[in-house]
């Protein structure tokens, strides 16, 4: 099956997700999309093994593929088989670190021509918001971008300069006038330390939740003046958590998100010297873990994304924390890492899985992440109860330095599906490249090209 001649079937599980909970169903697929959704048939074309469960394919609308300009990184073809080994049918693509950085349509063009032909999973791609195209998003939006992001303190990579608190209120302006989201990378300089050295703690402490709190603060009053939608990225700090819950009961257009590494790793037990777990708000300790977990469990927190960004193994193995790359690689992992801390809490699989579905998809207004009538047929079958270790050689990335490498694991995504195709199996890989660019305004694969000012580009090759 190519996604040009997509064929019908059947998938029956004991266990679909569907309409927030697990019930017995047969998933019936034509042309590439959900046809109907009916009683379990033990004679459908795949049944699933009763020890796995039926899930719509997952959403991370937060991954940094790095191409073009520094596939060295990781690439499309690595980072979407990555995303594909983990479950997620459709990744949002960062506008860095790649070079140029996404903040025109020319600079999208670039991006959209590299990924031609690499797509194990569909993609959707971020603009980005800097002080030289204020007044010009629009002009992204319209090329095709779900949103533009910003940073309010120094992004680590000189070409993706940030703003200040009048340049935010500047893009606010423009994008409400076109319904546009603006994301933000919410930490302020003037609360930022100078990190050296290997000592994790020091390299924390750098970073204190003040940063975050005053930066979220910013954004939300100038939401409030503007009536404009924003979102705030990689969620790290307990004490944002208030700020958001009373922006969202006074009406402020807010989502937020957090990410596997601050809910399942705990400062405490970092070992120094280890530039894999630096990131950027950092790790921090058990009790904010905590206050993390009850945002996720009532609702504060709207998605749990990857925010996959990799390097290549000698930035990141610097044991200086100062100079080694802020990154965590966690597409390939994110649902049986954030899985496997909420069963030794107690929570159910059905308490997450909405984060990791139908809410990052509406964030950035995709119908992607159920399973119901003409949905696209984006599935994955998941063993909740495999444990295993993770091992580099498990991992589908460029450059294999991962947190988890050698953690215990509990949960493993058995076969992922792409418009009813399996595009993923474990112990195979990949076996299919057959993802498609997708837009907020256009679910699916686009007919042709719109002009980016690069000239017309072909369509992508899929297959």
């Amino acid at each position: 099956m190519t996604a040009d001649a997509p064929t019908s079937t059947s998938i029956a599980a004991r266990r679909a997700f569907v309409n927030g909970s697990f019930r017995p169903a047969t998933v019936r697929i034509a042309d590439g999309r959900i046809s109907g959704i009916g009683r379990f048939d033990d004679q459908a074309d795949v049944v699933v093994d009763d020890a796995h469960v039926l899930l719509p394919g997952l959403v991370d609308t937060h991954v940094h593929f790095n191409e073009p300009g520094r596939t060295e990184w990781e690439g499309f073809a690595t980072g979407t088989a990555a995303a594909a080994a983990g479950g997620v049918t459709t990744v949002v693509e960062m506008p860095l670190n790649s070079i140029p950085v996404t903040t025109t349509p020319e600079a999208l063009g670039a991006k959209r021509q590299a990924a031609s032909g690499q797509l194990a999973v569909d993609l959707a791609y971020w603009g980005g918001a800097v002080p030289e195209n204020l007044g010009s998003l629009g002009a992204l939006l319209d090329a095709g971008v779900v949103g533009v992001k910003c940073f309010l303190a120094p992004s680590g990579i000189d070409e993706f300069g940030h703003l200040d608190g009048a340049q935010v209120e500047q893009a606010l302006t423009e994008l409400v006038s076109h319904d546009g989201l603006l994301i933000a990378h919410a930490e302020l300089e003037a609360h930022l330390g100078e990190a050296s050295g290997s000592v994790f703690a020091d390299f924390v402490a750098s970073r204190p939740p003040e940063a975050e709190v005053e930066a979220v603060k910013l954004v939300v009053e100038a939401a409030r003046r503007t009536g404009a939608r924003v979102h705030i990225v990689h969620v790290s700090a307990a004490e944002t958590l208030d700020v958001v819950r009373q922006a969202k009961a006074d009406g402020v257009r807010i989502t937020i998100e957090t990410c596997p590494h601050y809910l399942a790793l705990d400062d405490a037990t970092v070992p120094d010297g280890q530039g894999r777990f630096k990131c950027c708000p950092p790790i921090r300790d058990g009790k904010n873990q905590d206050v993390l977990w009850r945002g996720v469990l009532d609702g504060t927190i709207d998605a749990i994304v990857s925010d996959h960004s990799p390097a290549t193994a000698e930035l990141k193995n610097d044991p200086d924390l100062g100079t080694a790359w802020g990154g965590i690689s966690g597409a390939q992992t994110g649902l049986a890492v954030v899985w496997s801390e909420a069963r030794r809490r107690g929570v159910d699989l059905e308490q997450i899985l909405p984060l990791f579905t139908t809410g990052p998809a509406g964030i950035v207004r995709l119908e992607r992440g159920a399973i119901e009538r003409d949905a696209p047929a984006h599935l994955a079958v998941f063993d909740p109860e495999a444990a295993h270790t993770l091992a580099e050689s498990d991992l589908e990335y460029r450059s294999k330095v991962s947190p988890w490498v050698g953690a215990e694991l509990t949960g493993a995504v058995v076969r992922t599906y792409l418009n009813g195709e399996c595009v993923y199996a474990r112990g195979e890989g990949v076996l299919s490249r057959s993802g498609r660019e997708v837009f907020p305004d256009d679910e699916g694969a686009l007919e042709g090209y719109v002009q980016l000012g690069l000239g017309t580009l072909p369509a992508p090759e899929v297959g």
